[in-house]
């Protein structure tokens, strides 16, 4: 595939309706206001209702027109996440045609979501994990694409029975690493099982590199560390801005000759920065025994199994 991608390569996307998750800043807002411009129907998918109205009406700003929705969705909370589900039905009109994992939390203090989970591990897999499974019966009204979120990050993480919760000791980056490898193992089961199914969904992968975004401000934040926080924002200096730590999700949404099962980057500078491209994953990210047994373990623990032979369009 080329290496020479770029917004300008965007289709048209008029007819078509998507939701974005984590929407009310940095790469899914940027996300958002590309898909809103090329035409699609979007649904902003945030956990603060009013950080979603600001963004929501600084895309309709930035593009006059445009057909932008906004449903709240917390993703540590499986009953929002299913109830989020339901308003999105009724915001895209029975079908999907593409749905963006793009919300997450970065080296956390250790917490834990309302069911219990790691909150890294629930918010960024099991969440999104969930919200498939709750719109499959959307995404299977016709043909559409499944693009979840990853990170470079991923290399740090390991999927082990038994400790997907942190159960044998917490650490925040192997953590971390574990949620961001969850997501590229389910992109790779979710594709798998569509092509098993005869389904024509493509799952798709994409990683932003080094971004600027408010990713790595919540941990500090939450530990009590300010000045953690002002350091990561002077390392914003050498990072790529969110609009371009975008076009690597982007590229795996809109790009006509994604087939699914592929994974974007940034080109250059070891994944960081540069127009997206074929990324490359650890070989954890790519055992399809280890793929299996994380989506079996979601199904136990969310008791939501997104298997594409299951879904059912909605009745019209």
């Amino acid at each position: 595939m080329t290496t020479s991608w770029s917004a300008l390569d965007i289709p048209r996307l008029g007819g078509t309706s998507a939701v974005v998750t984590g929407a009310n800043s940095g790469i899914g807002a940027e996300v958002a206001l590309y898909l809103v411009r090329a035409g699609a129907r979007t649904v902003l998918a945030c956990r603060s209702r009013e950080r979603g109205v600001l963004v929501r009406e600084r895309i309709r700003a930035a593009a006059p027109g445009a057909d932008v929705r906004l449903v709240v969705l917390d993703l540590a909370d499986l009953k929002s996440v299913r109830e989020a589900a339901v308003r999105i039905g009724g915001e895209v009109d029975g079908h999907l045609d593409l749905l963006v994992n793009n919300a997450g939390v970065m080296a956390l203090p250790l917490r834990h979501t309302v069911d219990g989970f790691e909150m890294q591990f629930g918010t960024n897999h099991l969440g999104h994990f969930a919200l498939t499974g709750h719109l499959g019966g959307l995404l299977g009204a016709g043909p559409s694409r499944v693009v979840t979120v990853s990170s470079l990050g991923h290399r740090l993480g390991r999927i082990e029975p038994g400790n997907l919760n942190s159960e044998r000791g917490y650490d925040k980056w192997r953590a971390y690493g574990r949620s961001k490898l969850a997501n590229l193992l389910f992109t790779a089961e979710l594709d798998r099982r569509a092509r098993a199914a005869g389904r024509p969904l493509a799952a798709v992968a994409a990683h932003p590199g080094l971004s600027s975004t408010e990713l790595g401000q919540a941990g500090p934040k939450m530990s009590g560390r300010a000045w953690a926080a002002k350091l990561e924002r002077v390392s914003r200096l050498y990072t790529q801005p969110a609009s371009a730590g975008a076009l690597p999700v982007l590229r795996a949404a809109t790009d006509p000759a994604v087939t699914g099962g592929e994974y974007f980057g940034p080109s250059r500078l070891g994944e960081t920065r540069g127009a997206p491209a074929p990324a490359a994953r650890s070989a954890r990210a790519r055992d399809p025994e280890s793929a299996l047994a994380l989506w079996e373990a979601s199904v136990e623990l969310t008791g939501v199994d997104p298997d594409p032979a299951t879904w059912e369009a909605p009745a019209s």
